[in-house]
């Protein structure tokens, strides 16, 4: 790979093994659908493909209590105790599984290799598909995370490089977990998109969580209401996300692209279509190339309907990141190669995008367009008045410059 100007998939078999229970909503056969998908389509070459580097444990203690990260060893291997419980573990959410810790970790091993390859120059760009596991606390499970692969590779590269990095959560659910991490931690500012808390689990990510002490002004909440759709996601979005970030000036940005935002997910209920989604990747690498020399770093996340929406998104992630377009009509090897291996009655969809047009309007979209504009608005003000205050504003480009 040509140094820092290529774009490393991390990618190892043993990712896709990370299930918390055959019935459990969190499906790793997506991942391998994806990179089925991308073979099928000639968008992905075994010379993009990086496998994860082995993890010091001293990375997870950066971000996780040690007696969490003892809890999750013991479960692992059968003995969970009464510690388990404590810290989130053995939850309908968060079951138990065999070998939990070790590939957990190598979860995290793989977005640090993604963060390593682009802070070392190797790739300009890099992508964990496994990765995004934004609620996993310091010493708790929550929400299907067990532990913090984000966190893992932010606290490594702020500690290691000095770097200052911009988190960008684009899942249906809010990012609290790398929110708490770093919310008076001067060198993150985390900004996350989500339905709002209202409505949808984790009941976090509201507009007057905005950060503490020298973390003031860094945590950036756009609670978006049910049903929210293209073009009123796009509108929050272009009203808070480039001013924050500019405001900021990082040095990477790392992105939690989380398929789940989709109008058909079962767990959440916002209303995009990949036209939408892909547009809104497609921006993030814009302000990457305007913000960091094009710097970026992106995890999967979220995303429970395995088989019809998240290979299609996350082809759109890998499009967007490489700079090349998914063809219109996916091919028909790839849902041959696959017609066996799926529950029965599930097909493989034959087009890469759907857009607006697919669907019916979704109830009160006026009244829903107009409550996030107003939210988008009030957000950013409050915010560019914190950053006035704290001259963020004003000192944060030059900064940035001087990092790089």
């Amino acid at each position: 790979m040509t140094a820092g100007g290529g774009v490393a998939f991390v990618h190892d078999p043993r990712l896709s093994r990370y299930e918390l229970h055959p019935d459990h909503p969190f499906k790793p056969l997506r991942l391998e659908l994806t990179r089925s998908l991308l073979e099928h389509v000639g968008l992905l070459t075994p010379a993009e493909v990086v496998p994860p580097v082995e993890l010091d444990e001293g990375a997870l203690l950066a971000v996780h209590d040690p007696g969490y990260v003892a809890a999750v060893k013991a479960a692992s291997l059968g003995r969970p105790g009464a510690e388990a419980s404590r810290h989130g573990l053995g939850t309908a959410d968060n079951p138990v599984f065999p070998g939990m810790h070790d590939l957990v970790s190598l979860v995290c091993a793989g977005t640090v290799a993604a963060m390593d390859a682009v802070v070392e120059g190797r790739a300009l760009r890099a992508v964990n598909l496994a990765g995004g596991l934004h609620h996993a606390l310091v010493d708790r499970a929550s929400g299907f995370c067990v532990y913090n692969d984000l966190a893992v590779a932010i606290r490594r590269v702020v500690d290691r490089h000095g770097l200052r990095v911009a988190y960008l959560d684009l899942d249906a659910h809010h990012g609290d977990g790398v929110q708490w991490l770093f919310y008076d931690d001067p060198a993150v500012m985390t900004i996350s998109l989500h339905e709002s808390g209202h409505y949808l689990f984790p009941g976090t990510g509201h507009t007057y969580e905005t950060g503490k002490g020298a973390g003031r002004g860094l945590s950036v909440n756009v609670p978006l209401e049910p049903f929210t759709e293209d073009g009123s996601y796009l509108a929050a979005f272009e009203a808070v996300v480039p001013a924050a970030l500019r405001a900021f000036a990082p040095d990477v940005i790392v992105l939690q692209a989380g398929a789940d935002a989709h109008r058909l997910d079962p767990l959440a209920d916002l209303a995009l279509t990949l036209t939408g989604m892909a547009a809104a990747y497609r921006r993030t690498v814009e302000l990457a190339d305007e913000l960091t020399g094009g710097r970026l770093v992106a995890t999967g996340g979220g995303g429970y309907d395995p088989y019809r929406t998240v290979p299609r998104a996350w082809a759109q992630l890998w499009a967007a990141l490489t700079v090349r377009s998914v063809p219109a009509e996916l091919p028909r090897a790839w849902a041959d190669e696959w017609r066996e291996r799926l529950p029965s009655g599930v097909e493989l969809p034959r087009r890469a995008l759907d857009g607006p047009d697919d669907y019916p309007p979704q109830p009160k979209r006026a009244q829903v367009t107009r409550r996030n504009q107003v939210v988008a608005d009030r957000v950013l003000d409050a915010l560019t008045t914190i950053w006035r205050d704290t001259g963020l504003s004003t000192g944060a480009a030059g900064r940035g410059a001087a990092a790089r």
